[in-house]
């Protein structure tokens, strides 16, 4: 289990996009009453460094004052969004993505913005974001496009593992922000042609709402604060999320999961939501799962 102090981790790179995440992030620590750790990795290979005139250890030393400006920038930016938060900051030598994996062992969430400047451009795209679903050790939050500050939190739920520990941390979260909750229920379709196949899958899909039901059931008796609503989508489950997201003050899903969800983090599904939601997004990943982070 998550000890109490584990912090809120946010990445800092001097976009505009890391400074909106690190005040998202403040706002979660503040909920939480947890602590947040701010961290700069820079690279030597990579840092704009090239473009400096001097020796190894002059080169060094400018990258470690510009990782140092960046972060004075951002605790700065997180002491105003919330003055009671308190924050830590810390430069780290070596590639973004396996700092951020390493962070996430100890962190209660890893937050990042959307969108980067220098060594972390295009963090969120291709290889980088699938290492940190499949490797991360703590949900990763994307933080992009506005929150509806009086919407829901919206979850996709197919039946697998990874989506009933994304239900899990929706239902946490909307009880921490008062807010309703929006599940989006998506199974495989059952539709075949023959009348044989289409009572066999009916079944299959009754039950499959059945099995809905009952872990909808468990997750409000443990929070019968929140107020629940449920959608059975008729379309493709990334539209309806987009669709559902635009009034929503966070969009959460599992990193991997069944049907309509499958490989979520992989193909298109995932692109679509990294690159386009139009909110926070929260994935929650099977790495979590296995360590035993959801309570």
């Amino acid at each position: 289990m998550m000890e109490p102090a584990a912090p809120v981790v946010a990445g800092v790179d001097g976009s505009s996009s890391a400074l909106a995440a690190v005040m998202w992030a403040a706002d979660e620590c503040a909920r939480r009453c947890a602590p947040l750790r701010l961290v700069h990795a820079f690279s030597l290979l990579t840092e704009e460094h090239l473009a400096v005139t001097g020796t190894g250890d002059d080169v060094r030393r400018a990258a470690e004052e510009r990782a140092v400006a960046r972060l004075t920038e951002a605790a700065a930016a997180a002491r105003a969004t919330e003055p009671e938060v308190e924050v830590a900051t810390e430069t780290l030598s070596g590639g973004a993505t396996s700092l951020l994996i390493e962070e996430s062992r100890r962190a209660r969430l890893l937050v990042l913005g959307a969108q980067g400047i220098g060594n972390v451009r295009g963090l969120l795209v291709g290889s980088t974001a699938a290492a940190l679903a499949s490797h991360g050790r703590c949900p990763l939050v994307i933080v992009r496009g506005l929150a509806a500050v009086d919407g829901p939190i919206v979850v996709g739920h197919d039946g697998s593992p990874t989506s009933e520990a994304a239900l899990a941390f929706a239902f946490e979260a909307a009880s921490l922000r008062g807010a309703r909750l929006t599940v989006i229920l998506c199974r495989p379709g059952f539709t075949v042609e023959s009348a044989y196949h289409t009572s066999r899958f009916a079944a299959a899909r009754d039950a499959a709402e059945d099995d809905d039901r009952e872990v909808l059931a468990r997750w409000q008796n443990r929070y019968p604060d929140v107020r629940v609503e449920r959608a059975v989508p008729r379309d493709r489950p990334v539209r309806v999320l987009m669709r559902y997201g635009a009034e929503a003050q966070l969009l959460v899903v599992g990193s991997h999961g069944r049907g309509g969800f499958d490989g979520m983090l992989l193909g298109s599904t995932s692109q679509a939501l990294v690159s386009h939601a139009p909110c926070p997004l929260v994935v929650v990943t099977s790495a979590e799962r296995r360590v035993g982070l959801i309570r």
